[in-house]
């Protein structure tokens, strides 16, 4: 856990304010954050025994992401 939180202190900066999402996939938790600087940080863990392909999308664009079994992917946008 210590290892996780100095990670993703390195992309959700103080003042983050965190924004709303959806998933469609159970074995996928994720969160976004919007920092100050107006960069979109957005953290997905694949909790199953296979990777996952799955799409981002924001109001400018999307994203097709393969994730590996029992990852943690930070994505910058």
């Amino acid at each position: 856990m210590y290892y996780y939180i100095g990670h993703f202190s390195k992309f959700i900066r103080p003042n983050a304010k965190r924004v709303l999402e959806t998933v469609n996939d159970k074995s996928l938790l994720s969160t976004s954050f919007k920092n100050s600087d107006g960069k979109l940080i957005t953290i997905v863990m694949n909790q199953s025994e296979k990777e996952i392909i799955y799409s981002l999308e924001n109001q400018k664009e999307k994203t097709i992401i393969t994730i590996p079994a029992h990852a943690i992917q930070t994505i910058v946008n």
